[in-house]
């Protein structure tokens, strides 16, 4: 009987100790991920950091004014101003489109019912024109 009880309780501490051997491993494997979800997290918060001064120096009021006024021809910005404001229901609104069967005719009305309100095209930019010798005019 005692040699069944020795041979139990010394089976149940090999156990045992194998059991604390792997927990040990995967703890180590768990603080590693974690140390290095860390250092992800701070490279990103430093990062995000240098993308937050980077957008603030590039937005600067002073620099947007020499922009714009560089590209008034092209682009035609002007200040903001109280006059540019307007109640809702000051705005007109074009007329929402008809459908059609042939899937054109809509366009055609549509600009038809506009008139002289301003579209935007969705194209790139022209560019300026350039001198003789390949130098950008003013």
């Amino acid at each position: 009987m005692r040699v069944l009880l020795y041979t139990v309780s010394i089976l149940s501490v090999v156990l045992l100790a194998f059991w604390a051997y792997r927990e040990g491993y995967a703890t180590r494997a768990t603080e590693r991920q974690v140390r290095d979800l860390h250092r992800q997290i701070a490279q990103a918060e430093a990062e995000l950091a240098m993308l937050n001064a980077e957008w603030a120096y590039l937005n600067r009021p002073e620099r947007l004014r020499i922009l714009a006024e560089m590209n008034f021809e092209r682009l035609g910005l002007m200040p903001l101003a109280a006059t540019h404001y307007a109640m809702i229901d000051q705005v007109a609104y074009p007329p929402e489109p008809q459908a059609a069967s042939d899937g054109t005719a809509w366009a055609t009305d549509l600009d038809a019912a506009l008139g002289d309100v301003a579209t935007l095209s969705h194209g790139p930019a022209p560019l300026p024109p350039l001198a003789g010798d390949g130098e950008q005019l003013p």
